[in-house]
């Protein structure tokens, strides 16, 4: 199974990246690494996050990493990343939403 990034969540990912950056580089650097070795444990088990609860939809998971939530969506050959959300936020399901 292959593992995509759609823009958004690519553009989400790199302003936690920046907003780390800004008091700890270091600790930045470990996080964005971290996040992807999380993300592509997907390649084997994309069934192991939770259903996104705000979504009603069994096609969308989210894992937890730190603060963030990293939602994607399960499709036959390939798994999306959506959306790396920080969790004190609230979710918005319209954005959810990804042409296929």
């Amino acid at each position: 199974m292959s593992v995509h990034w759609s823009p958004q969540a690519l553009a989400q990912a790199e302003a936690a990246f920046d907003f780390i950056a800004s008091d700890r580089p270091q600790a930045a650097g470990e996080w964005l690494h971290g996040l992807f070795e999380r993300v592509r444990s997907l390649r084997e088990f994309p069934t192991q996050g939770r259903h996104v609860p705000e979504a009603g939809r069994g096609d969308l998971r989210e894992l937890i990493y730190g603060s963030y939530r990293i939602v994607y969506r399960v499709d036959p050959a390939d798994v999306i990343v959506l959306l790396v959300h920080h969790v004190r936020m609230p979710m918005d399901a319209g954005r959810l939403e990804v042409p296929e």
